[in-house]
């Protein structure tokens, strides 16, 4: 397992759905990403056998370690120990943070999804590497999440914490200039890259529109 802790790059963070894939494996989902600029994958997918998932794991974790990308395991503490992934992603009805802690100690990432800013606060206060800022505008990939923050809420956060800010739900070409002018270190799309008809191009555009919200 590579080190990433301290190195990491958020800025374009992509997470994966089988469901939205239309037809597509997520490993070639994941591969033409890359190529077009992901910085950071999450692997999020609901579904499935634990042994499928740990299969799907461990692919999608060899293509990214030849990128030196790292790989984050959503929720399944489990699976990311089998595979021995790079980081774990948590959200607020997970398993908790300090115990979680307990178990990987310094040997992975831990995220946290916050959707407020008193749950930033408390990842924080816990040692989260990164919080996820979720949601940001609405989005219809996740119907469990609370009322979307907006960029004032985004603010709100980034004036609180010090950890790196990942922002997400509802982004797209129009609005990740906004975020990243707005607080966020990184920005996390799922369906913006795995519902394109051309994954390697949208992520390119993403990567561009993030680069060039950071220059002025």
């Amino acid at each position: 397992m590579e080190d990433f802790s301290r190195r990491i790059d958020y800025s374009l963070y992509l997470v994966t759905d089988r469901g939205l894939a239309g037809g597509k494996s997520t490993l070639e989902i994941v591969r033409a990403a890359v190529m077009g600029g992901v910085t950071c994958v999450q692997l999020r997918e609901k579904k499935g056998s634990t042994r499928e998932l740990v299969a799907e794991a461990l692919a999608v974790r060899d293509l990214l370690r030849s990128h030196h990308i790292p790989l984050i395991i959503n929720d399944r503490l489990d699976v990311a120990l089998a595979v021995q992934a790079d980081g774990l992603h948590l959200g607020q009805t997970d398993m908790p943070l300090e115990f979680a802690r307990r178990i990987v100690g310094k040997s992975m990432i831990i995220g946290i999804s916050a959707e407020s800013v008193n749950d930033a606060v408390e990842a924080e206060k816990g040692g989260a590497d990164y919080i996820s800022v979720s949601p940001v505008f609405s989005t219809p990939t996740k119907t469990d999440t609370a009322l979307p923050l907006g960029l004032e809420g985004l603010k709100k956060i980034r004036g609180r914490v010090s950890p790196p800010l990942v922002a997400i739900g509802g982004l797209n070409r129009k609005n990740v200039e906004a975020v990243i002018r707005n607080g966020a270190d990184g920005v996390a799309v799922v369906s913006s890259i795995v519902c394109a008809q051309d994954p390697m191009q949208e992520a390119r555009e993403l990567k561009r529109l993030i680069q060039k919200a950071r220059s002025t």
